[in-house]
């Protein structure tokens, strides 16, 4: 039996940044994963030239820490800035309509109703809310009118986050905005002061990807000084031992044993449960009762002399069920030129999420035929793709329904009894690359202070991460 420091089980980006900040600080650090590779979902493959992504397509980040963690991670160098296009597009009334992404423009876009736009003015005289249970449907329209729901917030989380804004807690998918209006009492005056102060402490938003694409990312934390990767590893046990935990995998070489003092999973909640159904049969059902949406991914590839539209934007997101699967379109050539042969245009397309579940047994043919024929009509495309593939999640993302807050209130708390478990994963704090490095930041501070405090305090840390994004 050997021993570690710390072990990560897990190797995608939540595990492998811990890793790597655990490593940074001078920690003996191992990451285990199911998979051959690292990095999870995150994974970008070329086909004919063109450059595609099976899940996230780039990081959006507004956190300085997570600025921080990039330039120490020694990731500068490999960022691919995304091209500047600062709005997106939404289908309404059967039609795609601009909508900037910029508050003031925002505000005066010709895609709201004179009564919309003067039911999102009255936002900063309308009482603070006291429900902690509030829907992200019942947040938005009660603090901006129904029309910021339909056609700018509800596509929104339907189609980044593929939940339902019907189910979804504000508190949870919404974080920045529900504190904004606990501290303010408005939205709109929160978001002036921040502006006020982003502008003394340069913080500054940008989005990017890295060069070859996102994968990039997870391979070189994987390969950072000190991170030992290693494949092929399903973890079969998690014990509880004097002084941390021992952990079994069974490998192509036959099965390894560890002990850890520090453990963090960083697995599906589903793979959490099962492995901690004997530690705590009550946090392994809090696990197992997270719900998961399914997604696909449809990337096609046009030349790009057959679309009339000038393309000239992120994509678009859908409005409502608008009788269609398709929850939102990328145009990646858009946001990365270097993506695609010259000449042609790369869009990818997401259909299902908790509002089209049954898009999870459609065949490829029938996912990119509901594609094509949403597009079509939209971008005047005048011939069929030159390049599809499609990329399948049974399980892609967790829903932050009902109640949620509540549920991981509890598995804190269950967590704070099992000294040494940590938990860091997208069921947690966030679903964005962005949230996920916060997350992983601060659960390495966690073990970094416990392997420095004396073994009698190291109980009292908490193993979770909730919403980062606040603090």
């Amino acid at each position: 039996m050997n021993d570690t420091e710390a072990l990560v089980i897990g190797g995608g980006i939540s595990g492998l940044a811990v890793a790597q900040r655990l490593a940074r600080d001078g920690l003996n650090v191992e990451v285990w994963e199911r998979e051959s590779r690292p990095g999870g979902k995150i994974q970008s493959a070329t086909r004919d030239g063109y450059l595609t992504e099976k899940s996230a397509a780039m990081l959006l980040n507004f956190r300085p820490d997570v600025t921080r963690f990039v330039a120490d991670a020694g990731l500068e160098n490999a960022k691919q800035a995304r091209a500047d296009v600062d709005h997106r597009h939404v289908i309404s009334d059967s039609e795609l309509k601009e909508l900037p992404m910029k508050m003031g423009s925002l505000v005066f876009s010709d895609v709201w109703s004179t009564r919309g736009k003067l039911r999102m003015m009255l936002e900063p005289f309308v009482p603070k809310g006291r429900r902690q249970d509030e829907t992200v449907s019942q947040f938005v329209t009660r603090r901006l009118g129904p029309e910021v729901l339909d056609k700018a917030m509800g596509p929104y989380v339907a189609g980044l986050l593929a939940s339902d804004p019907d189910l979804a807690s504000a508190r949870a998918v919404l974080p920045r905005l529900v504190a904004l209006e606990q501290r303010y009492g408005s939205i709109a005056v929160g978001a002036f002061v921040h502006r006020v102060l982003r502008r003394k402490t340069a913080t500054v938003t940008e989005a990017f990807s890295f060069q070859g694409g996102m994968e990039t990312l997870p391979r070189m934390l994987a390969s950072a000084d000190g991170v030992c990767f290693f494949g092929d590893h399903t973890v079969t046990g998690l014990s509880r031992t004097r002084g941390g935990w021992q952990v079994a995998a069974r490998t192509a070489a036959g099965e390894r044993v560890v002990k850890a003092a520090q453990v963090v999973l960083s697995t599906p909640a589903y793979t959490a449960g099962a492995l901690l159904r004997e530690q705590s049969a009550e946090l392994a059902g809090l696990l197992n009762g997270i719900e998961y949406a399914s997604l696909n991914v449809v990337h096609t590839g046009f030349d790009r002399r057959v679309i009339e539209h000038p393309l000239d934007g992120n994509g678009f997101l859908v409005q409502g069920l608008n009788g269609t699967p398709l929850i939102g379109s990328m145009w990646m050539s858009s946001l990365f030129d270097d993506r695609v042969p010259p000449g042609k245009a790369l869009l990818s397309n997401y259909l299902g999420g908790a509002r089209h579940p049954g898009t999870v047994t459609w065949s490829d043919e029938r996912l990119v035929d509901a594609a094509i024929t949403a597009l079509q009509p939209l971008l005047g495309i005048r011939a069929e793709p030159e390049m599809v593939h499609v990329d399948r999640h049974s399980r892609a993302l967790p829903l932050y329904h009902g109640d949620y807050c509540s549920r991981t209130q509890q598995l804190q708390q269950l967590l704070a009894t099992l000294p040494g478990l940590h938990i860091t994963a997208n069921y947690c704090g966030g679903v964005a690359v962005r949230d996920r490095l916060a997350c992983a930041m601060q659960t390495a501070t966690q073990i970094l202070e416990a392997v420095r405090r004396p073994t009698s305090t190291s109980h009292s840390l908490p193993g979770l991460v909730l919403n980062p994004q606040n603090t």
